[in-house]
């Protein structure tokens, strides 16, 4: 899908009939092999394909060929349902248009394209397009990442704060704790997505503005500043989820390590109490001809008496020391 706006200007690469302009920014949607011949033919540039735009490498994300930026970065955005990735976002700026590649629906770009829909405050040049879509993105990473915060301090207070049951339902406690500890590494998984996004937008806007100092009016420069300002403050706050999604984590390994500890302790509690009945058990088990139990009127109850005796004295004794 291709998207021109102004939504007036000319679509064919040059002025039209009506002395209409080409478009300042082409906004490119999951197009198909036609759509992306028709806009390489009508701007020359070479459209990046989304393996293109996977890269890793430095030199491969930021590339600037005869004045014309080259830019893809990892989108933070939560990926499709049919999808187990987020797309990553390119950018095609120049000094006067501004291409963006992108395969998946963004709330970030219908809010830019509806300020040239309703007239007011449109932008005026390419860097003002690409300015108003990295001031939307830190805009939508901030959310994302106040969700964040608030899923993990829900998660954080029924770790923490919630009442203990774990001596009377230990396998509740069991299942409770593994949706715990699959919901910190869904956080764990989130935050780095919003990670990359974050690091790969700080690295564009910062080489727009290495490379594109002389396009600069005032407010784009003043933008750019604030920027700045923003990414670096979303990836301190991001930094410092990290840092309590482990803490979190290591808390609940540590819980889930004291329950196994709680099993292996009753199960000591238990053998330790069963020993003397079985020994006593075993001691009047044996079919030797001169036993004088045998002989007693209350042999079998005094054998009963001393192995329950056995199996209580431990135990009480167990509880006095406060073990269970």
């Amino acid at each position: 899908m291709l998207r021109f706006y102004p939504a007036d200007s000319d679509r064919t690469g040059g002025k039209g009939a009506g002395g209409t302009k080409p478009p300042l920014w082409i906004d490119v949607f999951d197009p198909s092999a036609d759509e992306v011949a028709h806009i390489e033919k009508m701007t020359g540039a070479v459209l990046p394909s989304v393996g293109a735009l996977s890269e890793i490498q430095a030199s491969r994300r930021l590339r600037n060929e005869h004045g014309v930026l080259y830019m893809s970065t990892p989108s933070a955005a939560m990926h499709p349902e049919q999808s187990q990735v987020t797309p990553p976002l390119g950018f095609v700026l120049s000094r006067d248009q501004l291409i963006t590649v992108r395969f998946m629906a963004l709330a970030t770009f219908d809010a830019v394209a509806d300020k040239f829909a309703s007239g007011r405050e449109a932008p005026k040049s390419s860097l003002d397009v690409f300015v108003l879509l990295c001031e939307e993105i830190v805009d939508r990473v901030a959310d994302i990442l106040e969700h964040l915060a608030g899923e993990l301090n829900v998660l954080a207070v029924d770790t923490f704060q919630a009442e203990d049951t774990r001596g009377r339902h230990a396998a509740r406690s069991n299942r409770l704790l593994r949706v715990q500890l699959r919901q910190v590494g869904r956080l764990g998984d989130r935050l780095s997505e919003v990670r990359d996004g974050i690091q790969g937008l700080a690295r564009v806007v910062a080489y727009v503005e290495q490379n594109c100092g002389v396009w600069f009016t005032e407010a784009p420069k003043s933008a750019i500043a604030s920027l700045h300002q923003d990414i670096h403050s979303l990836t301190e706050y991001e930094e410092q989820l990290a840092n309590k999604v482990q803490f979190v984590l290591d808390a609940l390994v540590g819980l889930i390590g004291i329950v196994q500890n709680d099993v292996i302790k009753v199960l000591t509690i238990v053998s330790i109490a069963g020993i003397p009945p079985t020994l006593v058990a075993g001691i009047y088990g044996m079919n030797f001809k001169f036993m004088p139990e045998y002989d007693w009127a209350w042999g079998y109850p005094y054998a009963w008496a001393v192995i329950i005796l056995s199996t209580v004295i431990p135990l009480v004794w167990f509880k006095l020391k406060g073990w269970f």
